[in-house]
């Protein structure tokens, strides 16, 4: 008795993640940004609050050298971080 295995009808169509995945920097283009934030975290006991300035620098070096999808800053949690949001503290003062 033999049972047929039919793998040749189905196809699978492999796609990436939306957000989670974005390319290595071979180059090490961000190679500096990355270890600024490294070296704060270590200096922190790794308490990302504490680094978030250099987390958002990170960021923004991957985004300009389009190493991942370009991201409003407020959308990845850097809102008190950004320009805008300096600009409308001292506009309440």
């Amino acid at each position: 008795m033999s049972t047929a295995m039919n793998f040749g009808t189905k196809t699978f169509k492999p796609r990436p993640p939306d957000k989670g995945s974005f390319p290595l920097d071979h180059l090490g283009e961000c190679k500096p940004f990355k270890e600024k934030f490294m070296k704060c975290l270590r200096e922190n006991t790794f308490q990302s609050s504490l680094c978030r300035e250099e987390s958002k620098e990170y960021l923004e070096c991957r985004m300009e050298r389009q190493l991942m999808a370009k991201e409003p800053l407020e959308k990845l949690g850097f809102r008190d971080l950004t320009d805008d949001a300096a600009t409308e503290e001292q506009n309440k003062f």
